[in-house]
Parts: C-alpha cells; sequence; structure tokens
C-alpha cells in the first residue's frame, strides 16, 4: 500500500481498518454467543452480530461513495482483542465467569470500535463528506449502546452470579463476611 499523505489517504485508511475489524468480529461474536451460559448475554452477542453486518455494508456505502473496492487493511487491534475473546473461553471453566471474562472483552472491542468510528466521522466531517458522517455516526451511536447494554448485564446479574460461582468454587477465599453478608476488604 501507498503511504498515507493527505487527510484523504488517512480516512481511506481507517476505512480499511475499520472494515476488517468489522469482519473479523463477524466471525468473533458467533464464538462467543455460543460460550456464553447467560441467555441475555448470548442475546446481546447475536443481536450485536446482525448490527455488525448492517455496520459492514454502511462501510462498503462509504467506500462506493469515494469511489473505493471495499477492502479491509488487516486490524491488528482487533486480531489482539478476538485472541483475548477466545482466551477468555478457553481459560475459563466456570461459566458465569467466563461470561464476567465475556463482558470484559466485548468491552474493549467495543471501545476500540467507538475510537476508530469517532475518529472516522470526525475526518470525514472536516473532508465533507456528509453522507459518510451520517453513516459513521449511526454505527458509532450503535457501538455505544452495545457497550452500554453490555456493562448493564454486568452490573445488574452477571458480575454478581460470577462472584457467587467463585466463592462456592472457593469458599476459603471469600470476599463477603459470613456474618453480615457484606464485602469485605482483603
Amino acid at each position: 500500500m501507498p503511504k498515507i499523505a493527505t487527510m484523504e489517504d488517512l480516512f481511506v485508511d481507517e476505512l480499511r481498518d475499520l472494515y476488517d475489524a468489522e469482519k473479523q468480529l463477524t466471525k468473533a461474536l458467533p464464538k462467543m454467543a455460543k460460550a456464553a451460559s447467560s441467555n441475555d448475554l448470548r442475546t446481546a452477542f447475536e443481536d450485536h452480530l446482525r448490527e455488525t453486518e448492517e455496520q459492514v455494508r454502511r462501510l462498503e456505502k462509504i467506500f462506493s461513495l469515494l469511489d473505493q473496492r471495499p477492502t479491509g487493511k488487516k486490524c491488528a487491534a482487533m486480531t489482539g482483542l478476538v485472541k483475548e475473546g477466545d482466551e477468555v473461553i478457553a481459560d475459563t471453566d466456570e461459566v458465569p465467569v467466563r461470561d464476567a471474562g465475556l463482558i470484559a472483552a466485548a468491552q474493549k472491542v467495543e471501545h476500540y470500535e467507538m475510537s476508530g468510528y469517532g475518529s472516522a466521522r470526525s475526518h470525514a466531517q472536516i473532508l465533507g463528506y456528509p453522507e459518510a458522517v451520517s453513516l459513521l455516526e449511526k454505527t458509532l451511536d450503535e457501538e455505544k449502546r452495545a457497550d452500554q447494554k453490555l456493562n448493564d448485564l454486568a452490573e445488574s446479574v452477571v458480575n454478581e452470579d460470577a462472584l457467587n460461582a467463585s466463592e462456592t468454587a472457593n469458599p476459603l477465599k471469600s470476599r463477603r463476611s459470613s456474618t453480615t453478608g457484606t464485602r469485605t476488604a482483603g
């Protein structure tokens, strides 16, 4: 690939990175959904897969607007983030704890995507591509909602279930006081 010399080059490079990231995610999300024990978490991953497929189509539309071929540039960051998710699945036997780990891994992905889409949207704006701005903003909003949904799942059920499973698996390391039912330092 030629060197990046202009803001236009940078914008296209960002789009290629995001395109590859989303393509990688369409392969990772089904594995994460299958590994989730929580029905709500599984549904969240399945719903986000459908959104991700639509996000790929939006990127393809932007490439078309720019008269560019929709190709990806290997997104090393997403490769690493997907690998982290795979490691959570492989290295975590206790399913409630795995769900908590899957949420943490998925939120890292969402934060990476929010950063990438936010930058690309800003660059589309200064380059004068209002349709690209709108499409990127829509995806950015979806990524923010996905992150919030994961956060809500973690805080409302999954993290507590994981903590309870941890305490059941190893009662000597319990962080809860047996007399008051509250957490203690340590």
